[in-house]
């Protein structure tokens, strides 16, 4: 399960742990040295400024020290501000947070355009974004018609699905009745879908309200899209300028690129997008040629029929943190169900196995250089995600959840805070 993808990450990360030590001996003193993987990157060496030169002789800047008065008043102000600020704008902050990610998603691609092929910045990211939206088209045209035939497929064997299905209700709505377990499931002397269908004619209204509802959310979510790409463009076109003002901010780094924040945060949200895309293919993937394979041999013959497209259903919904396996398994094993429920019971082992195998063998080789998180902070993120803002917060509390934690550590290597001990000009 994608909880054991989290402890995964976790795990394998004494170098994440190291870093965090290492980082923490940043905010003693000048003496104390770095521990574990922190001391290599720079974590304990930033500590003081008597550490020894790194990189060629470049001397790493003393620590900031914050004063007292600053962490009593003007912080817990700046935290309380950034709060109410946030919960004001609503979905126009998760507009930017979306639009944000994006841009730093790409900002390596146009990076490199600008550096090795000499493109102007703008006519670059025209390029990154061309570029994305053939590829997208390119992996559309390669799965279209095979997703396309087995979807028309589909849809020629529904009527033998739904009479399958009839079959099975009946003889469910039977057993019940037998029992006397009083629950309408096949109304008398029709059959399961007329009845079905009486209920849905009498919830006409309630429906009708929500198709409206549904077109409204739908029209919003298009001007937001359109939103997302303007200010991710935008991002991308000025995000040397954006770098630079984060630069002037936060702390001095000791300028190589390992102690750079924006790069750092960058490197962080592109690590963990690129292990995701990763991980999504190769589950997909084995979800689909397993399918198959269950097809061939008999046990779940429409998996040979619909692989690629049970498959791509799988790949696109564990993209979605912890919720994604078991919505990407619903689909097999619903069309298993209406089959046969013997069948539906050896899909369901195998999303099992398949469930097993993502969180003891390809998890921990994916994500040991991506999350570092501990996994219940990796859980509440999530939770807190999808609290604020559902199903999109849930999308990118992860990447969000990655930045803090690079932030963390760059502040931790830069920042000291003044001790509140008593020294005779009192407490201030």
């Amino acid at each position: 399960m994608n909880t054991v993808r989290a402890s995964a990450a976790s795990s394998a990360g004494p170098e994440g742990n190291g870093e965090g030590e290492g980082g923490g001996a940043a905010t003693g003193s000048a003496g104390q040295e770095g521990k574990g993987k922190g001391e290599g990157e720079g974590g304990g060496a930033a500590a003081g400024s008597a550490a020894a030169p790194r990189d060629g002789g470049a001397q790493p800047p003393p620590p900031t020290l914050v004063p007292r008065w600053v962490q009593l008043v003007l912080l817990p102000f700046a935290i309380l501000a950034a709060w109410l600020l946030a919960r004001a704008a609503g979905k126009i902050l998760l507009v930017f947070i979306v639009a944000a990610v994006i841009a730093l998603i790409l900002n390596p691609a146009v990076a490199r355009l600008q550096q090795h092929v000499r493109l102007p910045r703008g006519l670059a990211v025209l390029t990154v974004y061309v570029g994305f939206f053939v590829a997208l088209a390119g992996i559309g045209f390669l799965l279209a018609n095979p997703v396309s035939n087995q979807v028309e497929a589909f849809a020629h064997h529904v009527p033998q699905l739904v009479r399958e299905g009839e079959h099975g209700l009946a003889g469910l709505q039977k057993e019940l009745d037998q029992v006397g377990i009083h629950l309408k499931i096949v109304g008398r002397g029709k059959t399961a879908l007329q009845t079905l269908k009486g209920d849905l004619v009498k919830s006409s209204g309630a429906i009708g309200s929500f198709m409206a509802g549904l077109l409204t959310e739908a029209a919003g979510a298009i001007v937001d899209v359109v939103l997302v790409f303007v200010l991710s463009v935008y991002l991308l076109v000025y995000g040397r300028d954006v770098g630079e003002l984060v630069r002037r901010v936060m702390p001095k780094g000791d300028g190589t690129d390992g102690d750079d924040y924006p790069l750092m945060v960058q490197g962080a949200v592109s690590r963990y997008v690129g292990g995701q895309l990763l991980f999504s293919a190769i589950m997909g993937t084995t979800a689909g040629i397993a399918l198959y394979i269950f097809g061939l041999i008999g046990i779940f013959p429409p998996g040979r029929t619909y692989a690629v497209a049970f498959g791509a259903f799988v790949a696109f919904m564990e993209l979605v943190p912890y919720v994604g396996p078991v919505l990407g398994a619903l689909l097999p094993i619903l069309v298993a169900l209406l089959t046969n429920p013997i069948s539906a019971l050896w899909v369901a082992l195998l999303f099992l196995g398949l469930q097993q195998l993502e969180g003891h063998v390809v998890a921990p080789q994916i994500f040991a250089r991506t999350l570092r998180i501990n996994p219940l902070v990796v859980i509440f993120a999530l939770l807190i995600g999808g609290q604020i803002y559902g199903f999109l917060g849930v999308l990118i509390a992860l990447p969000i959840i990655s930045i803090i934690r690079v932030s963390v550590i760059y502040l931790r290597r830069h920042l000291v805070l003044e001790s509140w001990e008593r020294s005779g000009g009192g407490m201030l």
